[in-house]
C-alpha cells in the first residue's frame, strides 16, 4: 500500500519544469517574460518622462535623441507610455486568469467527487457560460457595475474559468480511481488530504499548461478592451489604447502603431511558446528514455533460445 501512495507523488509540476527547461524555445520565452516581468515592474521608474505630460509643441514627432520612438498626437513620449502601460496591461491580463483560476480550478476538483445533483448544476453552468461573448459580456458588466479595471477583468476572469474548470475536471477524473488515491482512502486520508497531495501535484502540470495559453489570450482580451475604452480608459497608457490612438493619425505617422503591436506580438508569442513546451514536456511520453545498447541490438545478435 504505501508503494502505491509514494508512486503518486513522482514526477509532477517540478519533473514538468525540468523536462521543459531542456528545450531551447522555453530558454527563450523566459527570458522574453523576464524582460516582460522587469518593465512590468519597473516601467514607470525606467520611463523618461511623464507618460501623461502633453507638449502640444512636439505633437506626431518622430523617432529622435530626445524621443526614441517619438510623440503622439499630444506631444506624450511614446517610449514612456510604452514602459508605463506594459505594467498596467500585463497586470490586468494576470488579474483576469487569477479570477478565471480561482472560480474553475477548485470548483473543477471538488465536482469530480461532489454528488452528481451538485456536479450536474456545475456542468450546466459551465456550458451556460461558454455560450457568452466576452467582449459583449463584459461591456454588459461594466455598464451595470462601472467602467473600472477591476469590474472587467473580473468579468473576463468568470468567462475564462470554464476553460479551468473543465481542463482541471478532465485531468482530475484521470487520478480520481487510480490505485494509489484508492490505497490513500483505504489508510484513512481525509478527501482533502487525497485532493492536496495525491491528486493536485499529477494536476498541477496541466493547469500550468492552461494558465500559460490563458495568460496570453488574457493579454489579447484586455488590449481589446483597452482598445475599446473599456476597463482601463484613457488616459491610462496601456498597449490597446496606444493602437487606438495611433490609427487615427497614420497618414502622419504611419510606423505609430508598431512598437505597441509589437509588444503584444512578442509577449503572447513568448506565452504561447511556453504554453507549448509545458504541453509537450507533460505526460508519461516526456519521460521515455532513450533506448539502451542492449535495447537497440537486433534480434539476430541474441543467443538464440533452447528447448
Amino acid at each position: 500500500m504505501s508503494a502505491f501512495i509514494t508512486s503518486s507523488r513522482s514526477g509532477g509540476f517540478a519533473e514538468t519544469v525540468r523536462r521543459a527547461w531542456r528545450l531551447p524555445s522555453v530558454k527563450l520565452s523566459i527570458a522574453v517574460l523576464a524582460v516582460v516581468a522587469a518593465v512590468t515592474l519597473l516601467g514607470e521608474h525606467l520611463a523618461p518622462y511623464d507618460p501623461l505630460a502633453q507638449d502640444a509643441a512636439q505633437r506626431l514627432q518622430g523617432p529622435s535623441g530626445a524621443h526614441w520612438l517619438g510623440t503622439d498626437y499630444l506631444g506624450r513620449d511614446v517610449l514612456s507610455r510604452l514602459l508605463a502601460g506594459t505594467g498596467t496591461s500585463v497586470l490586468s491580463a494576470a488579474e483576469a486568469v487569477a479570477v478565471g483560476l480561482v472560480l474553475g480550478v477548485v470548483p473543477g476538483l471538488g465536482s469530480v467527487f461532489a454528488g452528481r445533483a451538485a456536479e450536474w448544476a456545475a456542468m450546466r453552468l459551465i456550458d451556460a457560460l461558454l455560450t457568452l461573448p466576452f467582449i459583449v459580456f463584459v461591456i454588459a458588466v461594466v455598464g451595470i457595475v462601472g467602467n473600472g479595471p477591476h469590474q472587467a477583468m473580473a468579468a473576463l476572469g468568470l468567462l475564462m474559468a470554464p476553460v479551468f474548470f473543465r481542463v482541471t475536471r478532465t485531468a482530475t477524473l484521470g487520478y480520481a480511481r487510480a490505485q494509489y488515491v484508492e490505497a490513500a482512502e483505504l489508510a484513512g486520508a481525509s478527501r482533502g488530504r487525497v485532493l492536496r497531495v495525491h491528486i493536485l501535484p499529477k494536476v498541477l502540470p496541466t493547469i500550468a499548461v492552461t494558465a500559460a495559453g490563458a495568460t496570453g489570450t488574457a493579454l489579447l482580451a484586455v488590449s481589446s478592451l483597452s482598445f475599446l475604452g473599456i476597463g482601463l480608459a484613457p488616459p491610462a497608457p496601456t498597449w490597446g489604447g496606444m493602437l487606438a490612438a495611433d490609427l487615427g493619425y497614420l497618414a502622419q505617422r504611419p510606423l505609430a502603431p508598431l512598437a505597441p503591436a509589437l509588444a503584444i506580438t512578442i509577449t503572447v508569442g513568448a506565452l504561447n511558446a511556453l504554453a507549448d513546451a509545458l504541453r509537450d514536456s507533460t505526460g508519461e511520453h516526456a519521460a521515455v528514455s532513450r533506448p539502451t545498447r542492449r535495447d537497440r541490438r537486433e534480434p539476430a545478435d541474441k543467443e538464440p533460445s533452447r528447448v
